[in-house]
């Protein structure tokens, strides 16, 4: 039987494997990525995702992660596949720095990176919009 470990480590590579082979061509599941995180980081005024994640303590890391499984099950429920996939993205980052395992360890990096690329792009995308 596999450990929590082993079981998250499974589940955060194929979300990775993933988001690479399939989010990275999905602009909507981009934007979604990018603007669910930008309005937590501006909530905390933290300047990078991982600044954010850092920043939380025990009671808030706790508390996003039961909002993500509340908001990610309602919007499957929904079927919305897409706003699903965002809070899982997010969900399994924020998860990810309490893991020792190296892959994972290192997949936080690039995905902590990625998430940053989508704020960006989204935060561009808005500020487009304001000015027309």
């Amino acid at each position: 039987m596999a450990t929590k470990e082993e079981d998250f480590r499974e589940r955060f590579v194929a979300m990775m494997q993933d988001l690479h082979a399939n989010g990275a061509k999905d602009q909507e599941a981009q934007y979604l990525i990018g603007s669910l995180a930008s309005r937590l980081m501006d909530k905390t005024g933290a300047k990078s995702w991982a600044a954010f994640k850092s920043g939380l303590g025990s009671f808030d890391h706790a508390a996003l992660l039961t909002d993500f499984e509340k908001q990610g099950n309602k919007y499957h429920r929904d079927g919305k596949r897409k706003h699903a996939y965002a809070v899982q993205v997010l969900a399994m980052s924020v998860i990810a720095p309490s893991q020792t395992d190296k892959d994972v360890v290192s997949g936080n990096k690039l995905l902590d990176g990625i998430i940053n690329a989508l704020v960006t792009i989204f935060r561009k995308a808005e500020t487009a919009t304001k000015l027309n």
